[in-house]
């Protein structure tokens, strides 16, 4: 059972990777707690925006919309590989999942597949957005993907954890498809590497 990390430790988790960091507004206090528990944590999540533009991106990822409040990740990671922190706490951003896919990321094994939505990913996953069209054309960059290893390297180094415990949203729950345009299975390799 893992204890969330504070925000201190969250920055200094992600600087220590060499990561450049924006922290946006009072991020360290932006959460949705007041829905429902935040922790223990098990791992950290992956997503793609289906925006354009860092800007707006940031906006969305920070403040929400009407139907589904911000913020809707911890962090926003852009094209160009800043992290963009947006909330700490409990974020819209991971719903309801798999509760065998949990089980297997607390044990650190092989994903079993996503076929049920039942257990509640917002209260045990960080979550990074990861600014793309989502649509399997626009590219990723490479010093993005770098960062999306770095930053999910970051908070599994933090809390003792293995590459096994980074997830996509499309392992998590079902009809999901993010993100698109890489593996989950080459991202944790990215990962492992970053973390050996």
């Amino acid at each position: 059972m893992a204890v969330p990390l504070s925000a201190s430790r969250v920055l200094g988790a992600l600087r220590g990777e060499g990561l450049k960091v924006v922290e946006v507004g009072a991020w360290s206090t932006h959460n949705r707690n007041h829905k429902g528990p935040w922790g223990p944590v098990h791992g950290v999540m992956i997503h793609h925006t289906v925006t354009r533009g860092t800007a707006s991106t940031v906006r969305i990822c920070r403040d929400g919309y009407a139907a589904l409040p911000g913020p809707l990740c911890h962090g926003v990671i852009a094209k160009d590989g800043t992290v963009h922190l947006v909330g700490h706490g409990r974020a819209n951003h991971a719903g309801l999942g798999d509760d065998d896919v949990l089980r297997a990321v607390i044990a650190e094994h092989n994903l079993p597949p996503d076929d049920e939505a039942t257990t509640d990913g917002n209260r045990h996953f960080y979550g990074f957005e990861c600014e793309n069209l989502g649509d399997g054309e626009d590219p990723w960059p490479k010093v993005q993907l770098d960062a999306i290893a770095k930053a999910a390297a970051a908070l599994c180094r933090a809390h003792g954890w293995t590459h096994r415990s980074v997830i996509g949203h499309r392992e998590w729950q079902p009809g999901k498809v993010d993100p698109l345009g890489f593996t989950m299975a080459s991202m944790r390799e990215r990962v492992a590497e970053v973390l050996r």
